[in-house]
């Protein structure tokens, strides 16, 4: 079987964290707590985008060290899978409204800049 190329999972780091925030605009923190699937889609895209992250080389990870928190991305996937009953909705919130809009905009503009390439 081929190995998937790793520019894929860039564009899946992208949808899920393009998801994240479809699933959460127009919630604040209280309603999206209480949201049930939106709370439950949104965990899982979150950990989802960590697994992609996983995915990207080590050399890619370096050259874009500047641009994307590589090892937060992975550690937060992790706290999510093995954590679930321990969440601390503060710190989640935190991260879909302020790390994944500047990760959806560095995300576009590295595809973008790699397209280019071609």
């Amino acid at each position: 079987m081929s190995k998937r190329e790793w520019k894929f999972y860039l564009d899946d780091m992208l949808t899920f964290s393009e998801n994240v925030a479809v699933y959460c605009d127009g919630l604040n923190l209280e309603a999206f707590v209480g949201s049930g699937l939106n709370y439950d889609a949104t965990v899982r895209n979150l950990e989802l985008i960590g697994e992609a992250a996983n995915h990207i080389p080590e050399e890619i990870q370096i050259f874009y060290k500047n641009d994307i928190p590589w090892r937060q991305l992975i550690a937060t996937r992790n706290r999510l899978i093995h954590g679930y009953l321990g969440i601390d909705n503060d710190i989640l919130w935190s991260i879909i409204q302020q790390d994944i809009p500047e990760l959806i905009v560095v995300l576009q503009r590295i595809i973008l800049s790699l397209s280019d390439k071609k």
